[in-house]
């Protein structure tokens, strides 16, 4: 961590100068002041090797270049040098080190038998006349649906459901915008240009949140909050928009989608609270999906699975029986001081008074169309749904999906010209 902190104080007083003509949220710290180390060539080989491990991009070769050129002043390249050292992903925890690629498993929650020969979702949801995605693209695009009926309504309680039990454990409620300026989106660890990137951009030069945890994030943006105050722990429910496309099979339908609606828990804290907060997240996760009564499974990301912000990470996968997989539906991730340095957001310590960076977490409770997925196909019966005992309050006490007969179902037909 320490080393990680060195390279932000290399962040140049051009960001200084760029903020007194155009104001911004992102914040750095002012590597000119008196004392700060310079990165010395055995740090920076300590960088590499971060960068290289979380298979995230080596921008390290450049950043030595830049340290070089930079020694004249010359303030094109100070902006570079400055651009490229905000790129570095944050320090990786020691116990990830020697994962390989691939992550440990933790657990396994077993909570229901599964169906003998279980129909895959938008089997289930077709037969039932809850949901469509076919024949959208003239007007909604690719990679849109309608939930329809009770399916609907099975969504706005799995909400409800996230929302209660969240609140239980501190966690205020904020409604958040979903256009964002795109520096906080960066400032949060997603990138907004390059081919690759998941951020669907607007005219105005702002962007579509990608999750609330960005906007929660820029929320406490430039703020100094006191010691006493944290943790301070958010929730939000947002749609959340994602680029992001994919021609697998197993990630059909609704699976991997543009668009879709998330209850988001978020953290800020003193770095002494951030592992217990971290924590405290992933427990509150797996009781939401206990009580849910799925089968799932709790897993150790390893470094290379972490993104750019986080020092470490759990991720929850669900069975599937339809689709015979295993698939993610909730995630939580320390991110210590990254997106805090990058926001300016601080809090006074109470003991003598500095200012400091704080750290934040964040995590999901509930991502609807992967949990409907998950729901549908393990609580699937010959000719209807059973819902889960703990989202009956959210439905006036209803027991069971049926078909819908109110929605008619919508069929591709050819437009015929009527003879004059």
């Amino acid at each position: 961590m320490k080393l990680l902190t060195n390279a932000q104080k290399l962040l140049l007083p051009l960001l200084r100068r760029q903020r007194s003509s155009k104001t911004t949220t992102v914040q750095a710290h002012d590597p000119t002041a008196a004392g700060q180390p310079a990165l010395t060539s055995a740090q920076l080989d300590e960088l590499e090797r971060n960068a290289v491990l979380r298979h995230h991009r080596n921008n390290v070769p450049l950043i030595r270049k830049l340290i070089e050129a930079s020694v004249g002043g010359d303030r094109s390249v100070e902006q570079q040098l400055a651009e490229e050292l905000g790129q570095l992903p944050n320090a990786t925890h020691p116990r990830l080190l020697d994962y390989g690629e691939q992550p440990r498993e933790l657990a396994q929650y077993a909570h229901r038998k599964m169906p003998p020969k279980p129909k895959e979702f938008s089997e289930l949801a077709r037969s039932l006349n809850l949901y469509r995605m076919d024949h959208l693209g003239n007007y909604t695009g690719h990679k849109s649906y309608y939930l329809t009926g009770q399916l609907a309504t099975l969504e706005q309680a799995i909400i409800q459901y996230a929302l209660e039990s969240v609140t239980k454990h501190g966690f205020q409620l904020i409604s958040v915008p979903d256009i964002l300026p795109k520096e906080v989106i960066e400032s949060c660890g997603m990138r907004t240009e390059g081919e690759r990137t998941q951020v669907y951009k607007l005219d105005t030069g702002e962007c579509l949140s990608g999750t609330s945890e960005m906007a929660l994030a820029g929320f406490f943006a430039n703020k100094v909050l006191s010691e006493e105050e944290l943790p301070l722990k958010v929730t939000a429910v947002s749609r959340c928009y994602r680029a992001e496309t994919s021609g697998l099979q197993e990630e059909k339908g609704i699976y991997r989608v543009h668009q879709f609606t998330k209850v988001e828990m978020f953290a800020i804290c003193t770095p002494g609270q951030s592992e217990a907060e971290l924590e405290e997240f992933k427990n509150i996760e797996l009781d939401l999906f206990k009580q849910l009564g799925i089968n799932f499974r709790l897993l150790d990301m390893p470094p290379c699975e972490l993104g750019a912000p986080a020092y470490q990470k759990y991720d929850i996968e669900a069975w599937m029986p339809g689709r015979e997989m295993w698939g993610e539906i909730s995630s939580c991730s320390n991110c210590t001081d990254y997106q805090a340095k990058r926001l300016g957001v601080k809090y006074r310590r109470a003991s003598d008074g500095q200012v400091l960076h704080a750290h934040t977490i964040n995590g999901t409770a509930t991502a609807i169309p992967r949990l409907l997925i998950a729901l549908l196909e393990s609580y699937q019966k010959e000719d209807s749904i059973e819902i889960p005992t703990v989202l009956r309050p959210f439905m006036d006490g209803q027991e069971s999906i049926t078909r819908n007969k109110r929605i008619p179902e919508t069929k591709l037909v050819k437009f015929i010209k009527a003879a004059s």
